[in-house]
């Protein structure tokens, strides 16, 4: 919704559901902007970020929930502990029941024991929790705007590694002036960028495809090429593309001439008299 849309809208309180009221009071996403560089760090001039992607206002709870339910899912979920009958031995009765003046066991491997089973222990289970499409989109948008609102979001024409080079791609993050955790989105033809950050830690490379909020947010900078920049529109073809026909061209109709055709011949009935005759 514009401003302009949102400034003469209305709703009714008494009406309206709680989400309608949400998204009614919701701010506008802001429009904002980064600066294109080359690798080199010259200035190729200033693109304008997609305000539904870089804008909008981050919604902290549903950050929570998809980054805790991601971490959860990254669990392997093996641990394991042995009860009481997982462990060997114990199958004979320790002592007597009466007359010891001890408290009566059956085992030898009941949890008290030392040596015994495990009451209450953990087993090997799935940690992964079910996470709607919508909200793990919405936690992206939510980390990618947080980091445009800090101008940690940086923009590049393209990655011109002519061989893996860890020495270049120092140099290349210094003409930047990227420092700290740096997350590196990559397209697939960006094989030789991804060997030279390689062998440095605090880098980050992730396929544009594999962009997720918990990467942005456990690092201080996203970096983008032009290509893999989220809600960039495409360049268009260098072919040119045909003409539409407009319903104000004037398109005379094709002359067709009627075709001739001849009256068909058709002998006359013969008439009972002249079958007679």
């Amino acid at each position: 919704m514009t401003p302009a849309k949102r400034a003469a809208a209305t709703i009714d309180l008494e009406t309206a559901t709680p989400s309608e009221i949400r998204r009614f009071l919701r701010p506008a996403p802001e429009a904002r902007t980064v600066t294109k560089r080359a690798m080199d760090g010259s200035e190729l001039g200033s693109l304008e970020l997609e305000p539904a992607i870089f804008g909008i206002e981050p919604n902290q709870a549903v950050l929570h929930q998809v980054v805790t339910a991601q971490l959860a899912a990254a669990r392997a979920g093996t641990q394991s502990t042995k009860t009481r009958a997982e462990v060997r031995g114990g199958g004979v009765k320790p002592f007597r029941q009466k007359g010891t003046g001890r408290a009566r066991a059956g085992s030898s491997r009941s949890p008290i024991w030392v040596g015994g089973g495990v009451a209450l222990g953990p087993k090997p289970r799935s940690y992964a929790q079910r996470t709607p499409k919508k909200m793990v989109q919405l936690a992206l948008r939510s980390a990618l705007s947080d980091r445009a609102a800090q101008g940690r979001v940086a923009v590049i024409d393209r990655w011109t590694f002519e061989l893996p080079s860890t020495k270049a791609a120092l140099g290349a993050l210094a003409a930047l002036g990227l420092s700290g955790r740096v997350l590196a989105v990559l397209g697939v033809e960006d094989g030789y960028a991804d060997r030279s950050f390689g062998n440095l830690p605090e880098i980050q490379t992730i396929i544009a495809g594999e962009l997720n909020a918990y990467d942005v947010l456990v690092n201080d900078w996203v970096v983008f090429t032009e290509e893999t920049l989220p809600g960039r529109a495409t360049e268009p073809s260098s072919t040119a593309a045909a003409e539409p026909v407009t319903a104000d061209a004037e398109t005379e109709p094709a002359e067709t001439e009627p075709a001739e055709t001849e009256p068909a011949e058709t002998e006359p009935a013969e008439t009972e008299e002249e079958g007679k005759s």
